[in-house]
């Protein structure tokens, strides 16, 4: 491939990003007028995009073949408990409140969105949530040949506490049971393959999340937290948990970042904003997204659909979204 051509591949916009092929380095080549594009796992569905976005930049006619990543692990445990899951995201927060179980119904709903397979395990036993956010609570499990089947919503498959539950049950465990329960969600749900598990972990710093760096290899972490001062010293704290853990941190999101206005677009920081930059900065972290507070929000969890489907155009949805890519 000449340097002329590979030079105008480059300058294509990934779409749904603001970043060219070239800035992301998904650019390959092989010889003559063939190229190879490196596909992150949440565009596996953009080939077709790609190849008319990439025709039209070459001027020519050109062969394209695609190949797929996914992220890479530095771990190694060499655990067999989801191992058809390519890559393994812990949703987590340093306390409750933060939206945290939101913020991963909306990923796992984007990425499927997006064309990937995507399983959800709702790790936080105590307040199981995604039954409710998935419109599936009070669905019964099903049982095949010894395997459970998750249940499945909005291209999502989701395993969850709260379908083991009768309304207002508390669950009162010690932590060998819930590292059980862990273990079961893992070992005994018929999953399939997937592109992506997203694990919904309880607040804090307690068993759950250290029996699943025990049982499985966590490909990374995202920290959710607000903008006040309170939640992001105890995010701080969920990020050194997971260094001790040896579970690398992808980044941190700050929800409920600024009130924006659904009728308006009238922006008003209620909770301050940017101390989650501030935070990231500090610890030498990437700041994955800032997801805006309105009603679209609290609509979309009354209809037990996530807001990135419910109404995509909205503020939330929109910033969710972005997170996602």
């Amino acid at each position: 491939m000449s340097a002329e051509l590979k030079q105008k591949l480059e300058s294509v916009v990934y779409p749904g990003r603001t970043e060219t092929l070239g800035q992301l380095g998904l650019v390959q080549e092989i010889d003559g007028t063939t190229a190879v594009i490196n596909l992150p796992s949440p565009a596996i569905t953009r080939e077709a995009e790609l190849t008319s976005l990439l025709q039209a930049a070459a001027g020519q006619e050109i062969q394209i073949k695609f190949q797929k990543e996914q992220i890479a692990t530095p771990r190694g445990l060499g655990s067999s408990l989801l191992a058809n899951a390519k890559n393994i995201i812990a949703v987590a927060s340093g306390k409750g409140g933060v939206g945290k179980s939101t913020v991963a119904c909306n990923l796992g709903a984007a990425l499927a969105k997006m064309g990937c397979s995507v399983g959800i395990i709702d790790a936080d036993v105590y307040g199981p949530s995604q039954p409710m956010l998935l419109g599936v609570n009070g669905t019964a499990l099903t049982i095949r040949e010894k395997r459970i089947l998750p249940v499945e919503a909005h291209g999502v498959k989701l395993i969850s506490m709260g379908f083991l539950m009768k309304p207002g049950d508390a669950v009162i465990w010690r932590g060998p049971m819930l590292h059980g329960m862990m273990n079961q969600f893992c070992r005994d749900v018929e999953w399939g393959e997937l592109d992506f598990m997203i694990f919904d972990l309880p607040p804090g710093t307690g068993d759950i999340s250290l029996s699943l760096s025990q049982l499985i290899d966590i490909t990374g972490a995202v920290v959710v937290s607000t903008p006040q001062d309170l939640a992001l010293d105890v995010a701080t704290k969920a990020v050194g948990m997971f260094k001790k853990l040896e579970v690398p941190v992808l980044g941190l999101v700050e929800n409920m970042s600024y009130y924006c206005c659904p009728e308006c677009g009238h922006r008003d920081d209620i909770f301050n904003h940017g101390g989650t930059k501030a935070a990231a900065d500090k610890l030498q972290l990437p700041m994955l997204g800032d997801v805006p507070l309105n009603s679209e929000l609290r609509k979309a969890g009354d209809a037990g659909v996530p807001a990135v489907l419910h109404n995509p155009d909205a503020a939330p949805a929109q910033a969710l979204m972005k997170l996602a890519s």
